[in-house]
């Protein structure tokens, strides 16, 4: 996230966000696998302005960095998103809404992007995902 900002997420309502780092948590399995990823990307970039889900609400406001990916049929979503939560901060009810997790959204500050990485890519080989790692080339502003 570029700066602290306040935005409305859909049924949500409004949330307050601080500059720093986010990890969303979300599937890519069904008709659109990892097709998501590259639409995530174009909502951020502003080619995509579509909202359809919580994340692309946030998107239009952040840079791309990373994902990390477990190709697999098993379901790691959520064992991934809990992962995650107990090594960085929860953005409560974030991306959620189909399943009992605190969370799908976590933060981590300004300074603090190799942890965030760092829990994501453990969260995913905890949950027994490969943690494939794709970033976007270093001029991300």
């Amino acid at each position: 996230m570029h700066d602290d900002t306040a935005k409305e997420v859909g049924k949500l309502g409004s949330l307050h966000l601080k500059r720093g780092f986010y990890a969303y948590t979300g599937s890519a399995r069904g008709a659109g696998g990892f097709k998501r990823i590259g639409r995530h990307i174009d909502v951020s970039s502003g080619r995509n302005t579509t909202r359809r889900w919580h994340i692309d609400y946030l998107l239009p406001e952040t840079s791309f960095r990373c994902a990390v990916v477990s190709p697999t049929d098993q379901n790691l979503e959520c064992a991934i998103a809990r992962g995650i939560g107990a090594a960085c901060e929860p953005i409560n009810g974030f991306g959620c809404t189909d399943c009992s997790c605190a969370a799908h959204l976590h933060f981590a500050d300004e300074d603090e992007y190799e942890h965030l990485l760092d829990a994501v890519v453990g969260a995913h080989v905890s949950a027994g995902g490969d943690a494939l790692i794709w970033c976007a080339p270093k001029n991300h502003g």
